[in-house]
């Protein structure tokens, strides 16, 4: 079968994947209201394309904490790939440097952030989770700064696991043979099977449950890296996270796995863009699964997306090329939806392109 969109990949992946591995990766929190919703909010915002304009030259490149990338489409951190393909975390990050752009590793990677680098070149950020002993979080952010690391991207919204329902009924564990790489010489490496999820078990036992926003200064004591806050989704929270230094903000809800019936990130993208005020870049995490999200993204305010689980179902479909695909795919549909919005460049896409239902709420049936 030829793939012709992202989403075509969940079908093959969960075609291919044990059970427990394809639920763990599509699975939300709860009622997965919030997982429906990530996807389902994008519909409700339309578009005000503009017409007669030279769009014969389309330019979609960007700069990210002052990185040059070949699009505005980066990879988002997801954790435990080789239970998706053999190669796991290392295909994604050849992938993701072939298209020009970032990749940003798990903490709970199946591949160390040494691997990844020896990939060969690339823009990568890491993704923390801050642990009970902070001699481990020491060391994996000077490994990651060592290994060619830019940035850090640190997880907030994960003081304890949300209830995953999948992950309990399947007593969701690492497979056999595959360990949590980063944490394989401290003994943190293994999740076990247990009578509930072997995540949440080990979360409670590793992940820091105090973790507040001092910790950030802590971290910018420990680190030169810049420090992007993932898992911000009100201005409050936003304008705290400029106060104490943030190099930038990733709007992410984890995918619709933590708290249930918290809004669509793009729905929450605005609120926070606004508070910010141009002081930090904003980005978006959550429910992008065509070229015309990223644009809708864009124009309410974000520098760029990231995705997670097209990266994981197209790795899991055909490795290192689906991963690759999937990527070119999204670019291509951006692209497009550029040149049919009338837009030539990232810097003129405005919230004048789009209308949303809380511009219009009229326009959209009330079932919506």
């Amino acid at each position: 079968m030829e793939i012709t969109n992202v989403m075509e990949y969940e079908k093959i992946a969960k075609e291919k994947l044990p059970k427990m591995v394809y639920d763990y990766y599509a699975s939300g929190a709860e009622d997965q209201w919030t997982l429906q919703e990530n996807r389902n909010a994008f519909s409700r915002i339309l578009f005000r394309p503009r017409i007669l304009i030279d769009v014969s030259e389309i330019d979609v490149s960007t700069t990210v904490l002052g990185f040059n990338i070949s699009m505005p489409i980066m990879i988002a951190p997801t954790a435990m790939q080789k239970m998706a393909h053999p190669d796991g975390e290392l295909a994604t990050a050849r992938a993701t440097s072939a298209a020009g752009t970032i990749m940003t590793l798990s903490s709970w990677a199946t591949c160390s952030v040494e691997e990844v680098a020896s990939t060969g070149p690339g823009i990568r950020f890491f993704q923390l989770y801050v642990y009970k002993d902070r001699n481990v979080v020491r060391q994996l952010v000077k490994r990651a700064e060592e290994a060619g690391f830019k940035a850090i991207a640190l997880t907030v919204d994960t003081p304890r696991l949300g209830r995953r329902e999948s992950d309990i009924k399947n007593r969701f564990a690492l497979p056999r043979g595959l360990t949590l790489k980063n944490f394989e010489g401290l003994d943190l490496g293994k999740i076990d099977k247990t009578d509930d999820s072997g995540l949440a078990s080990y979360v409670a036992g590793q992940v820091d449950q105090s973790l507040s926003w001092k910790d950030i200064k802590w971290l910018q004591s420990i680190t030169s890296l810049p420090i992007l806050v993932k898992g911000v989704i009100t201005a409050e929270d936003a304008r705290i996270a400029v106060e104490y230094g943030a190099a930038g903000i990733i709007v992410s809800n984890h995918g619709a796995r933590q708290l249930d019936y918290v809004p669509a990130t793009i729905m929450a993208l605005e609120e926070v863009v606004k508070a910010v005020e141009g002081r930090i870049p904003v980005f978006l995490d959550g429910g992008v699964r065509r070229g015309t999200d990223v644009f809708k993204a864009l124009a309410l305010g974000a520098s760029g997306v990231f995705v997670g689980r097209p990266s994981l179902f197209s790795l899991a479909a055909d490795g290192e090329a689906g991963v690759r695909k999937m990527l070119q795919m999204l670019r291509d549909e951006f692209e497009l939806t550029m040149a049919l919005s009338g837009c030539r460049s990232l810097r003129e896409i405005s919230r004048n392109h789009i209308k949303t239902d809380w511009d219009f709420p009229h326009y959209f049936p009330a079932k919506l």
